[in-house]
This record gives C-alpha cells, structure tokens and sequence, in this order.
C-alpha cells in the first residue's frame, strides 16, 4: 500500500527530431592518397549547391496569365410549300375553297459566347536542400517555409528539379528553371477560415445542389 502511494517516476520527454536528415556517405580511403573527391573544392570554384545537404536559394518569380473567349452563331431557315392538287382535272376544292395547299416554314437560331480569365502571381525567395544527386548530375531539391503570424501561419512549399549550370554564382536560381516544380502557399489560421465559405455555402454552389 506504501509502494502504492509513492509518486510516479518523471517520464522525460524526447526532443522532436529534426525535420529532415541527411547522411553523407564516409569518403572511400585509397592507400596513399590524401584527396577527399566528395568534399573538395576547387579553388576557383563558386560555392555553389552540388551534394546532398547543400542549400540552395530559390527566386520565385512566378507569374501566370490566362485568357480564353470563345463565340459561336448559328442560323438556319427551311421551307416547304406544296400547291393545290388537280383531281380528274379540277382543282381540290370544299366549298369553293382549295384544300391541297400546304406550306411550311421553320428558322432557328442560336448565339452563345464565354470570356474566363484568370493571372496569379508569386515572387519572393526561399532556401531549399538538395537530398539527391542524379547520375546525370542535375540536384533534387526539396524546402518550406513557415511564417508565424499574429493571426495564423503561412507555409510556402517548393520541390523540384535543378540543373547545376542554372545554378549562379551567387548560389540562386529562378523558379523558371526547377522543373518539376511544385510550388504550395498554404495559409492556416483565423485570416484563412474567415475567407473560405461555410460548408451550406459549399453546398449550394456545389453539382449537388441541382437548382
């Protein structure tokens, strides 16, 4: 019962692990040689992203514009008019009045037109980490952002493809030049919440709702 009333022994908490890690490979040893080829450096070489764990600055220069219309016209006009017959060589008559007269007429028309357009626009910068290099030598790269704000948070999102010679000297390349790139700016918070629609809003301007 003693043993039972004693406290409980403090549970230490793990500190978070890092978000990504990187594990370079131990250089290969040769007999008598004391070059490192994965870590050496030129020495007229710009220090620029080239391994695994290198950082790279990314530009975003984004800027799109979309614009389409379309206009369609159509008309159409039939007719069709068959005279009174003649029956044992007199017309066909009923009260003196022909009969056999028939004509038709018909005309349709339609006239439709759409305009959409649509820009979006995304400048800034962001540091992401390479964590592959392809045999060909172009860098995979992967980076986020987080901004904390007083209202919410903002996290920008980038992964891509990078060619070493887009690289500049300064360690930076565009947005343009990372194929493959997905780019994500997601904003969380209160701000966020008060700018989307309620779920009876979604509803109503959803296909479901068939009026």
């Amino acid at each position: 019962m003693l043993g039972a009333c004693g406290s409980a022994p403090k549970v230490l908490e793990a500190e978070p692990a890092p978000a990504r890690s990187f594990a370079i490979p131990a250089p290969v040893a040769t007999s008598g040689a004391i070059y490192d080829s994965y870590s050496g450096r030129g020495l007229f070489e710009d220090p620029k992203a080239r391994a695994p764990g290198d950082l790279l600055t990314v530009l975003l220069i984004e800027k799109t514009q979309a614009q389409k219309q379309a206009s369609t016209s159509t008309s159409k006009e039939a007719g069709l008019s068959i005279a009174n017959p003649t029956l044992f060589g007199r017309p066909l008559t009923r009260d003196g009045q022909p009969i056999g007269d028939f004509a038709l007429n018909g005309a349709r028309e339609f006239s439709g037109r759409g305009d959409t357009s649509q820009s979006n626009q995304l400048s800034g910068s962001l540091t992401v980490t390479v964590v592959d290099r392809m045999p060909n030598g172009n860098l995979a790269v992967v980076g986020e952002k987080r901004l904390a704000l007083n209202q919410g948070s903002e996290v920008v999102h980038l992964s891509g493809i990078v060619r070493p010679v887009d690289i500049a000297p300064d360690n930076t390349v565009t947005s343009d030049r990372v194929a493959d790139a997905r780019i994500e700016y997601v904003g969380r918070g209160a701000l966020a919440d008060a700018n989307a629609q309620g779920w009876l809003s979604r509803f109503f301007n959803s296909p479901w709702f068939p009026f």
